[in-house]
Parts: C-alpha cells; structure tokens; sequence
C-alpha cells in the first residue's frame, strides 16, 4: 500500500483534499448538535430530573443571570430602576428570549431577588433553547444591552452558561499555538522546512476530517460539547508523532543510500506497522470508557477514537503520498550535500542518547531507585483527590461570568450560585410544608423558598439554598444529610437534584466505576503487548509504569487546580476540585499514548533480542536507537497539550496541563530511565514466556520479518552478482582438523553452499572461536565454527590495511544487525543470525564507502574489501 500511495501521489492527496472539502460544506450546512448531559443513570438526582421534566417541561430552556449594584442607595431606588427596567424590557422583546424576570415586577418573589442590604439585585432570563445551542449574536446582544444600563456607581454584569459561551478565545487559538510550538522542535530535530511540514500537514488533515465527522455525528448520537476539544487534542498529538516516527525512518533509510521510494516503502513496513499497532492500542484505552455505562462519555469515546484512526489513516496513505511528492527534499540540503560526497551513513546510536544508555546499563539500581523517588514524591498529592465540578466560580476574575457569581455570593450567600432542588412527588400540601421546615431546620441551610406546584398538583419543587459555595465539601456533606436523614423522616418521596446534586452524583459513580475502567484498561494493554512481544515481564512492566505515569500526572493536577500550586502563573483563577469526568478521559488518553512509546521503545529492543539474545545489548541498543526520536514526539506533545491552557475552557486546560506533565514524565522518566533500568535489572527475564502458552497465543508482528533467504540454487547466482565470480584462494592443502591447520598455520574455511574456498588466518580464527562460543544459543548455526559469519581485511589498493573502517551487517530489510570497527591489521568479523543474504558496509573518513551483497551459509565466509581515497564524488559501489 505504501508504494501504491507513493507511486499515485496525486490521487491520494486529491482524496484527502475531496474528503475534506467534502466534510466541511456538509458539515458546515448542518451545523452541531452537541449536548452536555452529565446525569448518571439510577442516581437521586437524575431521577428528580426526570421529576422536573414531566412536571414543568416550560422549564427547559436555559437561564442566565444579570446581576446589578449600587455603590449608595437601593437597587429599588427610582433612578437604578429607570436604567434597568427599559434594559430588561429589550431584552424580554428579542427573538429566542422566552421570559425576564426582575424584581420589579409585582408578585411575591420579586422580593427575594433584592440582597437584605438593597445594594444587590438580579433578573433571570430563560432563552427558549439550551445554552449551545442559543446563537451566540443573541446573547451577545443581552450581554451588550445589559451592560449598557451601568453608569458610575452602578455595576451590571451577567452570569449563566450561554453567556460564559461568548466570552472563550476565538476558536482555534490554542490549536495554532501548539502548532507552531510543534513546528519550531520538529525543525530543530529535522534541520528541513519541507520535513517539518510533514508531521503537521499530516495532523491537520486527520483533525480536520475528524472534527467535522464528529460534527455530523453530533446529530444521531450524543456528543458531548467538550469532546471535540478533546479530540483535538489528542488527535494532534498522536497525529504529529505517529507522522515523526514515520518520516525519521524514512530520512534514516535514505541516509543509508536506499532510494527515496524504497526507504519509504520501507519506512511504512517497519515504523509503520508499529504507528498501526500504537494507534489500536489508543482506541482500545479509549474503549475502557464505555465499561463506566455513562451517556456523556459515550460521545467522548466516538470523536476522540475517530480522530486517532483518522490520524492512523492519515499517516499510512497521505505521508508515503506527500513523501512521493518531495522526494530527496525530505532531507536537509546540508544532509544531501553530504550523502553525495561521502555515500551512505549506516546509523549508529551516537552522542548523548548513546552515553545516556551505556549509564543505565552501568548503574541500573541507582537510575531506578532515582526514578522511583521522583514519581512516588510526585504521586503523594493524589491521596488529596476530590472529584467535582467547576464553575464560573473558577472563570478569570476580569470576566463578567466570575463578577456576576461574585455579586451574588456577596449579596445572596455563597450557596446562592448552586441551590439545591427537592422535587416531591405525589405531594400532599400539609407533607410538602412540614418537609420545608424541616429542611429550614437543617444545618447547613442558609434559605428555603417552595415553588408552586405543577397544575396537576402532583409535583412540588423546593428551592434550598446552602451556606456554603456550590464546590465546598459542605455542601456535599449537606446533599447527603437530606437523603439520608431528613427526606427519609418526613415521610414523603422526595429527591434532591440540581446542577450541584447532579455533579455530586456524577462524581460519586465515576469513582465507584472507576476501578473496573482502570483494571479494564490495564488488562486489555497488557493482552497486546503479551501477543506483540512474546513476554509476561515486558507487558507486565508496562502496566505498572502506565499505572505509575498516572499516579504522578494527577498528583500534579491535585497541586495545581485543587490546591492552587502555581495556578496564578498558568492564569488560572480559582482552585477547586478535578472535574469528576477528567479521570477517565485523561486516564483513557495517558494509557494509550504511554503505549506508544513503550511499543517504539520495546519493539527496537525486541528486534535485537531476537537477532541476539544478549539483553543487555537490546535494551542499551534499544534505548539509544529510540530514546531521541521518543523526547522529540514527547516534546512536540508537551507544546501542543500545554497549549490547551489557553482554550478558555478550564476542563480542557486541566486535561492539557495534566496530559503534558504525564508525557513529560513518561518520556523523560519513565521510558528512558526506570523502564530500561528495571529491565537491566530482570536481565533475560524480561523475555520470558512459557512455552505452552506460547504455542497458543497469536502471531501478531510489530516489525516485519526478514525476507525468507532465496532457494540454494539462486544463492550462486546471487553471490556472483553481489560479489563477481568466485575465486579461489590459495589452498594450503586438505585439512582434517583444526590441529592440522594450526600446524600449517591457516585454517580452512569452505562455504558449504557456493563451495568458495577461502583460507582464514588462524589467529583470526581463534579470535573469531570464543565469540562463536559465547553466543552458541543464538545462532542458529550451533556453536563453534557452524555460527554464519563474515570476516576478511579491509585493504588499500596498494595492499595496506585500513583500521578505521566502520563495517555494518545490514538485513535485506535494512535492520542492523552487527557492527564492528576494523583492527589494526585491517581486519574484522561479523556475525549474522542465520543463513541468508545480506548487505555489508564499509565507510571510513577519507575513504569512498562501499556496500555488498553477501551470502552467507552456516559457517564462516572470507570477504576482503578495497577501498580507494574519496576524490569528492559519490561513494564507489
């Protein structure tokens, strides 16, 4: 598929291009139907919902609040009135307004809407339609109208859920600021203005698609407001990196002298297969939120998963597509220029990566015991964990939102900002008034106003204001008093709703369900990576790390937004508890990014376990090869969720600040640190699976397989390609065992397969024996002298060796497989895990660089190179 998408470039982006457009006139026609239904089923709450719905359906738009003072008099006073009144009867005359209602209209509640000092007073307007979906250029021209009446010494401002809809950021604020973050890293990594643009091109459209697939879907299901935020989100983030991993691949192969069509097609076989295992583990953690059975959640699973399979898509057809278009451009100038003078660069886990992973392997116990500390001090705030809601309590102090709640806390009691509801049902008027005073009697009551009934007399509504603000464990505390002691007393079938009993509930079933989602999700992680890796310890390890990552992020939110650590600095207003929905979209989110990187990082580590089963080798290789390109990916989504604090929505800046801090520390920490560290520690443990379940599981590759070696009778023909005829080397007679050869002071080495005789220098040979030897039970050979091994001089024309050559045994498929620096005579072996053909790899400073294909059967192979002095052109082949 790649190269079909590389090849037919033009259709594929004319695809993505016609898919987009496409979406976007059809959603742009339909508009959105997002809904914010945050009731549990079963609970006190949305049973006494369900009350109020049947009772009082005139009730069902929103309603908003225009608060007003005075700095002397009244708010009664003749001269406030004449500025409020013509204001509120505007108001009341606009489309889409159904009804204001002030204290000055005659009746006995207009009373209660003046404060006792008479400096305070509000008006409630109901809109005939829910908060999203009141246009936004009729609460603007409320809001406007409103305000209009203030004058010095009268402040007016104005509360309510459609309102606090006009005063977020312009829509796309946050998203362009994580991009260009994520653009100036991914120049930094990729030195290339046409590579950086790769990733984000690649992101844009998989977002793009999905958010206007989300809006269309928003009309047959239940899609929550705040999911698209979220998929945004995440869809960036994953978008982005699965797009790096890609292209760092493809740039890598490059640079090793493939063409740009082969290393991409090659790219997409190896990194590629492991972005489609990534992604299907995102979608499987975002999956375990179905297990909580919430409606709300529900809508957050469908976008968020949409945008990862569309970036999963993306990332598969329209990169190899956008890679065909650039060709060799995918690399910097610098690096082409290079790539000319010198020919190919095998890679080699160099530099600070390469020194990093040579510590851990040398200090693993201090590595994690360090790691260890730092996650269980960041874990410790997470004992302190409530679950609530926000309110406009937390807005910015400068908006009218956080002004209006603050005039009524001041005028009316805190509690004023979230009253509690009782319905009654099947209401007597003498029961209904003995529950109102025992409810007035109760602690924690600071006003009691009983509603008139519903015309059929059935149904009664109380209106309980508290003492304490609606996020306060009072109040919580309170909810529970009433059901438990006084409702049950009063002898009636009473239930306490209300957005704040709502919230309470939704809370207390989040943390109640939120055990079987965490064991849900760990379980089906771990089920992958078992069928992935062939290994108990290796998934086992990644779902406790997962687990760790966890603990530490919401440890961090814990600081930040319920104790206020720091808040002022990120701008945000007001402490209060984590939003009671965040937990499971963050932990959904957290385990599935947490995978990819264990699946990048392990799957390297895999590859060299199976090709040596060393595994210290693997993981230090594993860690060096991986660990550069994970911080960059990690990096790029550190910029992209932080910028989410400036999305105006306080959820989604909570969700943004504790998903930044947990890829910070599962990348930083955990992947590059504890995880190789503990695995240093387990030694050849880490692999370990028993056989009869090993027989049963799937075969599931996150690498591809080498190509199976050719038939016996193609080998010759191969040979003579790669190598040019075989010539014999000059035979020191037969030899019928190594003790005869010493005695001769050569030793023979036939190649059973292309019968090419060779002659290896003894001494060779017995540097050659011990490695063999050591490594018996991971060549297929056998020990000894059955191991598949190439080994010879590397020689100036003039016969001189050359002992600062770097040789490369290199997979057909482009993985290396062993490297080796030449001695001082020029000389060099390198071992191979099979029989087949390969390709070999000679660069030196100075040199011109030369690459072979070789064949190897089940013993050692004698191959001597040439190499001529670089004159400034390509390398010789």
């Amino acid at each position: 598929m790649a190269r079909w998408c590389y090849r037919h470039r033009v259709v594929v982006l004319a695809l993505w291009v016609t898919a987009l457009v496409g979406l976007g006139a059809v959603g742009g026609s339909a508009g959105t139907d997002y809904t914010n239904v945050f009731s549990a089923h079963d609970t006190d709450s949305k049973r006494a919902a369900d009350l109020m719905e049947k009772a009082f359906p005139e009730r069902s738009g929103d309603t908003d609040t225009v608060v007003w003072k005075t700095a002397r008099g009244s708010a009664l006073d003749a001269a406030v009135r004449e500025r409020i009144e013509p204001a509120l009867a505007e108001i009341a005359g606009m489309k889409g307004v159904g009804e204001v209602a002030g204290p000055y209209a005659p009746g006995p509640g207009a009373a209660a809407q003046v404060s006792r000092d008479g400096h305070i007073a509000y008006a409630q307007i109901t809109f005939t339609e829910q908060a999203n979906e009141v246009s936004k250029s009729l609460v603007q021209d409320v809001v406007d109208t409103a305000r209009g009446a203030g004058r010095a010494g009268l402040r007016v401002e104005l509360g309510g859920q459609a309102v606090a809809r006009i005063q977020e950021p312009p829509a796309g604020t946050a998203e362009a600021v994580g991009i260009a973050a994520a653009a100036v890293v991914l120049f930094l990594a990729f030195g290339s203005l046409f590579a950086m643009l790769l990733p984000i091109l690649t992101a844009l459209f998989a977002v793009g698609t999905g958010l206007l697939a989300t809006m269309l879907l928003s009309h047959v299901t239940a899609v929550p407001e705040v999911a698209p935020l979220l998929g945004t989100l995440i869809g960036l983030g994953v978008g982005i990196d699965y797009a790096l991993f890609i292209v760092t691949r493809h740039r890598r192969g490059i640079l090793r002298g493939l063409p740009p069509e082969e290393s991409a097609a090659q790219a997409l076989d190896t990194s590629g297969r492991a972005v489609l295992f990534a992604g299907g583990t995102v979608c499987v953690a975002l999956a375990g939120m179905l297990v909580m059975n919430m409606r709300f959640l529900d809508g957050v699973v469908i976008a968020a998963s949409l945008t990862v399979v569309l970036s999963v898509l993306a990332a598969v057809t329209l990169l190899p597509a956008l890679l065909g278009v650039l060709g060799p451009r995918v690399l910097s100038r610098r690096q082409r220029r290079r790539l000319a003078a010198t020919g190919p660069e095998p890679e080699e886990p160099t530099g600070l990566a390469a020194r990093w992973a040579a510590a851990v392997e040398r200090r693993p116990r201090t590595v994690a015991l360090l790691a260890v500390a730092v996650m269980a001090a960041l874990s410790l705030p997470l004992l302190a964990l409530r679950l609530g809601a926000t309110d406009q309590g937390n807005h910015q102090e400068s908006s009218t939102t956080r002004q209006a709640y603050d005039l009524l806390a001041e005028g009316f009691g805190p509690g004023f900002n979230g009253p509690l509801q009782v319905v009654v049902e099947k209401a007597e008027p003498a029961a209904t008034e003995g529950l109102v005073e025992r409810i007035r009697a109760t602690e924690g009551v600071a006003h009691v106003a009983p509603a008139p009934p519903s015309a059929d007399g059935g149904t009664a509504v109380i209106q309980v204001v508290p003492t304490t603000s609606p996020q306060s464990e009072e109040t919580d505390r309170l909810i529970d008093r009433l059901r438990a002691d006084v409702l049950p007393r009063a002898g009636v079938d009473a239930h306490v709703g209300g957005v704040t009993a709502v919230f309470k509930d939704f809370a207390a079933v989040t943390a109640d369900r939120l055990p079987y989602f965490v064991g849900t999700i760990v379980a089906l992680g771990f089920l992958l990576l078992l069928v992935a890796f062939r290994s108990l310890v290796v998934p086992l390890t990644a779902a406790v790390m997962n687990l760790v990552a966890a603990a530490a992020s919401f440890g961090l939110l814990v600081a930040v937004f319920q104790w206020g650590w720091g808040a002022e600095a990120l701008g945000i207003a007001k402490e209060g508890p984590i939003t009671a929905f965040l937990p499971v979209v963050m932990l959904s989110l957290l385990f599935g990014l947490s995978m990819d990187y264990q699946v990048f990082l392990v799957s390297r580590m895999h590859e060299e376990w199976v090709h040596t089963r060393d595994n210290a080798r693997a993981v230090r290789v594993g860690l060096a090869e991986t660990s550069r390109v994970i911080n960059c990916a990690a990096l790029i989504m550190i910029c992209v969720f932080s910028a989410f604090v400036l999305s105006g929505d306080l959820e989604g800046a909570t969700a943004g600040i504790g998903l930044a801090a947990a890829v910070a520390l599962d990348a930083f920490v955990l992947r590059t640190a504890l995880v190789p560290a503990a695995m240093h520690l387990l030694g050849r443990a880490n692999w370990w699976l028993p056989a009869w379940l090993d027989r049963r599981l799937p075969h599931l590759a996150v690498e591809p397989e080498d190509a199976a070696p050719p038939a016996p009778e193609d080998l010759e023909a191969l040979v003579a390609a790669a190598l040019g005829p075989a010539v014999p080397a000059p035979r020191s007679g037969e030899c019928e065992s190594p003790e005869a050869c010493a005695a001769k002071g050569a030793c023979e080495a036939v190649d059973p397969l292309t019968a090419r005789g060779d002659l290896m220098p003894y001494d060779l040979y017995d540097a050659y024996e011990p490695y063999a030897a050591e490594d018996a039970d991971r060549l297929p050979g056998g020990p000894g002298r059955g191991a598949p091994v190439v080994h010879g001089f590397i020689i100036t024309p003039d016969g001189e060796p050359i002992h600062t050559v770097t040789m490369t045994l290199l997979s057909k498929g482009g993985r290396q497989l062993d490297r080796v620096s030449s001695l001082a005579d020029g000389s060099y072996v390198l071992a191979a895990p099979a029989p087949g053909v390969y390709l070999l790899a000679a660069t030196a400073p100075g040199y011109a660089s030369k690459a072979r294909h070789i064949m190897l059967g089940s013993g050692p192979l004698t191959y001597d190179l040439e190499l001529v002095e670089a004159v400034g052109t390509g390398p010789a082949q």
